[in-house]
């Protein structure tokens, strides 16, 4: 096998676990956004909230990075399209909205969302998305 293809396959699994973590995180947030702060069922959404981070989603989304990095550095040629251009943009738009997402995560450690369940499942839709776009970019490559 060549190690193109197994870059590519760690590559999509990594950006899909990401992809994962990145949905189910602010579905998380609408749900905590919804019972008192301090109660059992907020201090069960602090925990599940850090672990998906803490163990799913900031791994996948390094490892996203490093392999795409790989696939990068075997086919250099890539970075002067304007498809890839548009693709990295949207990448690094995900990994501004992951940063916002480990923000939330603080304040409600912290007992201090202030952030209303709609504005968390408005949110919930962003990596949706850009999970299209991204995608579409990848396989379609239009430009």
């Amino acid at each position: 096998m060549e190690p193109y293809l197994i870059w590519k396959w760690l590559h999509i699994v990594s950006f899909t676990c990401w992809m994962a973590a990145m949905f189910y995180l602010p579905r998380l947030y609408v749900y905590h956004a919804g019972v008192a702060e301090g109660s059992e069922a907020s201090e069960l959404f602090k925990v599940m909230e850090r672990r998906l981070l803490r163990f799913i989603c900031n791994p996948a989304m390094i490892l996203t990075f490093v392999f795409g990095g790989l696939l990068l550095h075997a086919n250099p040629d890539a970075m002067h399209q304007g498809w890839f251009h548009v693709k990295f943009t949207l990448v690094l738009i995900l990994s501004g909205f992951h940063g916002a997402c480990s923000r939330w995560r603080k304040d409600f450690d912290k007992d201090a969302n202030r952030r209303s369940q709609k504005f968390y499942r408005i949110a919930n839709e962003v990596p949706t998305l850009l999970l299209i776009a991204i995608v579409f970019l990848a396989v379609l490559k239009p430009f």
